[in-house]
Order: C-alpha cells, then structure tokens, then sequence
C-alpha cells in the first residue's frame, strides 16, 4: 500500500474517532507551533493545558515543563497530540526553542 494512502487512512480514523478532536482546527488550523519551556505568564496563572488531551503544562512536579504553544503562548499542545495532529492541521513547526522570552 502506498505511503500517501496510509496516511490518509489513519488521518480518517483519528479524524472521526479520537475523542481529542473537539473542533480545536477552528483556530489550531495551518498555524505555527513553536516548542517553548512553559513559563507562568504572571503569577496568578499556575498552569496551561494541552488543547487536545489536556495534560497539563506547569512547574507541577510531574506537569509537563515545556511544549509546543502558539506564538501569543495562550494554546498549548504536549509533544503526543503534535505529533498525532501534525498532518491533519498542517502546522509549520519552529524547534530549538527559537524565539523563547
């Protein structure tokens, strides 16, 4: 079976079976992701979660400490669900960390 055809099966099957797509290609679609260390915006926000399987990104010991986020930082996505989601939302990756604050 051609490589492309695969893909496009397991894609249909994630697509319409896996209970962490909640419409997140509403505002996830086409963007790019960049692989950021999760860092409190200010000091009243303890946390973020993963926008699919809601893992949750904090200096919680056992938290997931870095990610990948949009560039405003507000959506967060554990390595997991990127990797799952890569191809179905077409995101351009940005790795090393370019463009940390």
């Amino acid at each position: 079976m051609p490589k492309g055809m695969v893909r496009k099966m397991v894609n249909a099957v994630l697509e319409e079976n896996d209970w962490r797509l909640q419409a997140q290609e509403k505002y996830l679609l086409g963007k790019t992701l960049y692989k950021r260390t999760w860092v409190a915006p200010h000091e009243s926000w303890d946390h973020d979660h993963c926008e699919f399987c809601w893992e949750t990104f904090s200096d919680f010991p056992g938290a997931l400490g870095e990610g990948w986020t949009t560039e405003d930082e507000y959506r967060w996505i554990c390595d997991d669900c990127r990797r799952d989601f890569q191809q179905l939302s077409a995101w351009t990756l940005v790795e090393g960390h370019a463009g940390e604050k």
